[in-house]
């Protein structure tokens, strides 16, 4: 299992990379948000050598609209990894199911070279998804032991913890398997 960390722009632009294989970075939110440190957070995880994901937290509306946002916003760079961070709203709303899964195949047509991938909570992943169609794979949170997601489904990622930051674990043998992943699809 292979150490990562996600960041937005609560954290630091120059968090320790040290035993780390990969970094997922808030890219964008609904229509108009952009994390003002993108750039800086890409930058010391390239730096670092470390597999490089970004991450958009979906709103409910137009999908393709976001897709687009997203898509634009973000490097193109290839073996980057995209993912929808599926969850309740600021304003304690969430995209459908159906909106998910049409965010997620979007996003894939829009940049098919990528791999493009579902975030959510066990709870969103066991009560709210109804299809279990999580794009190219899973990164599910669920702050219990590492590498030990309460759910039967197959996962690529597994975030289990908050403190200090939010810590992942990928399923992967060594960082050579997980950019080859990346970068494969």
């Amino acid at each position: 299992m292979l150490r990562g960390i996600d960041v937005s722009s609560h954290q630091s632009s120059s968090y320790d990379t040290d035993g780390l294989s990969f970094v997922f970075v808030k890219a964008t939110e609904g229509g108009s948000y952009v994390n003002p440190k993108l750039s800086a957070q890409t930058e010391r995880a390239r730096e670092a050598g470390l597999v490089v994901g970004f991450y958009h937290f979906l709103w409910p509306g137009d999908l393709t609209a976001q897709a687009e946002y997203f898509v634009s916003e973000t490097p193109g760079r290839r073996g980057d990894i995209l993912a929808v961070d599926w969850e309740t709203t600021g304003e304690g709303t969430r995209a459908s199911d159906a909106e998910k899964d049409a965010f997620l195949r979007k996003v894939k047509e829009l940049r098919p070279e990528h791999r493009v991938i579902l975030y959510c909570n066990r709870d969103f992943w066991l009560n709210v998804d109804t299809t279990s169609y999580a794009g190219d794979g899973l990164w599910i949170a669920d702050y219990v032991t590492a590498g030990e997601p309460r759910i039967e489904a197959a996962w690529r990622f597994h975030q289990y913890t908050d403190d200090p930051v939010d810590t992942d674990l990928a399923d992967f043998p060594d960082r050579a398997a997980l950019a080859e992943w990346a970068g494969g699809a």
